[in-house]
């Protein structure tokens, strides 16, 4: 019987290993490539005002300073911190919207039988084709015609539903055993409690990143929020930057501060959502 020889039995291993190192090189210039920015961004927001428009890049801060913080809220007129407050209340409440009504909408078209299902999820799923441009004209009529201009409801409602939350959730709901609603069932539960107690508990995972999803949307959504908002106090923080933005071209400390300042508590959310989005998205995969 022939045998494999040490020299040949070493090859697959060594390629094993060349393509376990390429795969993390590649790992590696893929973080710094995302994190670079970032860290620019950090380091800039704690230089002077020369040296955050000095030709040559600096990485490390020659004269660190936090004046650049200190300045925005003076820029801001005072703003800054309502600002804030606005896109938090704003991006919470969109993203509970957004899930009470994807899930409320996702679980019938997953889990129920009823004419014209397929027709509804077409229809429904047809919109995510439609350019979210398209509908700034029509949601402003909308709003102004329900007297929400310059009003946090405004930034709020327009958003409530979309499609491709309940096309999201209903991919979760198609992979959960139907036995579970049977047995609940068996016990008396009608169909609101089933799924109330049943369903929603084993979808948090896929709750949670569909919050997390709609509140980062809400949270950098630029172009509605300067559409329908008009007074100083009312704006968001993507809003306020920009007229930090247009009042000082080129004061990069102020605008890198005022960029920390909004990308430090998504970056939180999303270390402490983590381990959520991971197995949310691995048990909604796409089914039919």
């Amino acid at each position: 019987m022939a045998t494999s020889s040490p020299v040949t039995a070493a090859i697959p291993v060594r390629r094993v290993r060349i393509a376990v190192v390429v795969r993390y090189t590649a790992l590696v210039l893929l973080t710094v490539l995302f994190v670079a920015p970032l860290v620019f961004m950090a380091v800039t927001s704690f230089k002077t005002q020369a040296d955050a428009i000095a030709p040559s890049p600096q990485w490390i801060p020659h004269h660190p300073t936090t004046g650049g913080y200190r300045a925005v809220e003076s820029a801001s007129g005072g703003e800054m911190a309502r600002w804030f407050v606005n896109s938090v209340l704003a991006a919470l409440g969109q993203a509970v919207l957004v899930v009470a009504t994807a899930s409320l909408a996702a679980y019938p078209l997953a889990r129920m039988r009823f004419p014209g299902k397929r027709a509804v999820f077409a229809v429904v799923v047809s919109t995510l084709f439609v350019p979210s441009v398209i509908l700034i004209v029509p949601n402003y009529v909308v709003v102004s015609r329900l007297h929400w201009l310059d009003s946090l409801p405004a930034i709020v409602i327009p958003g409530a539903a979309t499609a491709f939350g309940v096309f999201y959730m209903r991919q979760f709901f198609l992979g959960l055993p139907h036995e579970l609603e049977e047995a609940a069932a068996l016990d008396g539960a009608g169909r609101l409690r089933v799924f109330l107690q049943v369903v929603l508990p084993l979808a948090r995972p896929s709750l949670v990143t569909l919050a997390l999803l709609s509140f980062l949307t809400n949270w950098n959504d630029f172009l509605w929020p300067v559409y329908v908002l008009f007074s100083n106090d009312k704006l968001t923080l993507p809003a306020g930057l920009a007229t930090l933005q247009n009042a000082n071209a080129v004061r990069y400390d102020i605008l890198m501060a005022g960029a920390m300042i909004a990308t430090v508590p998504v970056l939180a959310l999303y270390a402490f959502a983590q381990r959520y989005v991971v197995e949310g998205v691995a048990r909604s995969g796409v089914k039919g």
